[in-house]
């Protein structure tokens, strides 16, 4: 058991999925809504897979009973969804079409650029600020999710805790 299996939804180039709506936003000024809905439909797809993925691998293990077997697949799914939800779609998705909302206002109010000029800044501005964003947003997911559902539950040995393990950026 001394060698870890690599996790492929966990490396380039599927976990660069779970970004997918970040880019969405960031060039919400430049294509139509539809793009922007399915760059989140494709985050979304990640996140579901990445569950059913740790389901899966948590039903690999061995476990005393059936019945924590059971309990250990479930709470894998859930954690992993609702980590995964909160860590790549719903808190960046938010963060980047604030800063692109905020960037293009700024742009309006103090700037006679024409408005092509000002929507591709506020998608690079977008873009520029996904690298910033992706740690403290898993740093902060990771501790609202131990200081309160991961309270209820409990990681059982380190290889149930190498499944659900999430952090983007290791």
């Amino acid at each position: 058991m001394g060698e870890e299996k690599s996790d492929i939804l966990r490396e380039p180039p599927l976990r660069y999925l779970g970004y997918a709506n970040e880019v969405g936003e960031a060039f919400r000024a430049q294509v139509h809504v539809n793009i922007v809905r399915l760059s989140y439909a494709v985050a979304s797809s990640y996140v579901c897979a990445d569950a059913i993925d740790k389901g899966y691998k948590t039903s690999q293990v061995s476990w005393p009973t059936e019945e924590k077997k059971k309990s250990r697949i479930k709470w894998a799914v859930v954690d992993t969804l609702i980590w995964q939800g909160l860590a790549s779609v719903i808190i960046p998705g938010f963060t980047i079409n604030r800063t692109c909302a905020l960037c293009s206002y700024i742009l309006k109010k103090s700037t006679k650029l024409p408005l092509p000029r000002q929507k591709m800044i506020t998608t690079l501005v977008g873009l520029a600020a996904i690298p910033f964003i992706i740690k403290p947003i898993d740093t902060s997911v990771d501790y609202f999710m131990e200081n309160t559902m991961r309270k209820y539950y409990h990681y059982e040995g380190p290889v149930l805790k190498t499944i659900v393990h999430h952090t983007r950026n290791d």
